[in-house]
């Protein structure tokens, strides 16, 4: 054998080595995956009771539709997870990031990533980032309303513990104070019964409301980002847990892939039309 050949063979085998490394690599980060979850060769997903378009569709997360149902998927497929393996639990919103044991590996309800609640729980990477938006309806006293300084004399509400009623209290600063509601049903409701004037929630479901679930619904504007009010959601573990790393690795390959960005778009509508308030 020359010495040429000598080489081409020594480089032959050392690439067949670093491959071999790298799939025991792939191979045992996924036996990690599936051996750091509550139930063995379980994934077990928490959301919202109930789940709301356009994030579950039907309030059913298990059909896979809806934007955080196909989000949930396509983590559990990369962390190395057949659906069929995948267990879907429900939680409030509040309960989860509460400090404790958790009943889930991890769990999303559009999730604001914020300092206070990370010393509870720990975030994935990002998977998505909204504005706050304020709408009401027609027949409201906020209907021609074009400024905060606009909104700031009526009755603004939002769903209690969630990013829309620190933006209510930091941002807008009604006189009134931020009405609070348990949950967007509850708000919207009173959106249509006149208790509230206006109602503050994340710009996705911002589209949605106005609609479909109102009648001569409006979108008033954005909300500028409040001061220590982060716009990005994130997956909730519990605090330090094991899986919190793959978690993050998934997203990031379907980042890098594109595959979130072809998941966001398949399920979340465009902010035409949703000006900036100042």
């Amino acid at each position: 054998m020359s010495a040429s050949q000598r080489l081409r063979r020594l480089g032959a085998l050392v690439g067949a080595s670093a491959l071999l490394v790298s799939l025991a690599a792939c191979s045992s980060a996924t036996e990690d995956s599936t051996s750091a979850t509550i139930t063995d060769g379980k994934l077990t997903i928490a959301t919202g009771e109930p789940a709301y378009y356009p994030y579950v569709l039907d309030d059913a997360p298990d059909s896979g539709e809806g934007f955080e149902a196909a989000v949930a998927y396509a983590v559990a497929e990369e962390l190395g997870f057949d659906a069929a393996d995948v267990v879907w639990v429900r939680t409030t919103f509040e309960a989860a990031i509460q400090p404790g044991p958790k009943d889930f590996d991890f769990n999303l309800q559009q999730y604001t990533i914020t300092e206070e609640r990370a010393q509870n729980v720990d975030f994935s990477t990002p998977y998505y980032s909204t504005p706050q938006a304020v709408i009401t309806v027609e027949s409201s006293a906020a209907a021609g309303a074009t400024s905060i300084a606009d909104l700031q004399g009526l009755l603004i509400g939002a769903a209690s513990g969630t990013t829309s009623f620190e933006a209510i209290e930091q941002t807008i600063q009604p006189t009134a104070g931020a009405q609070a509601f348990n949950n967007n049903d509850d708000a919207k409701l009173a959106l249509e019964t006149g208790q509230i004037d206006a109602l503050v929630v994340d710009l996705p479901t911002a589209f949605y409301l106005t609609g479909v679930e109102l009648t001569g619904g409006l979108i008033i504007g954005q909300l500028p980002q409040s001061a220590g009010i982060s716009d990005e959601w994130g997956f909730v573990l519990a605090k330090d847990s094991p899986l919190t790393a793959a978690v993050n690795e998934a997203l990031q390959r379907l980042i890098d892939s594109g595959r979130l960005q072809e998941i966001t778009d398949a399920w979340l509508g465009s902010d035409q039309g949703a000006p900036v308030l100042q």
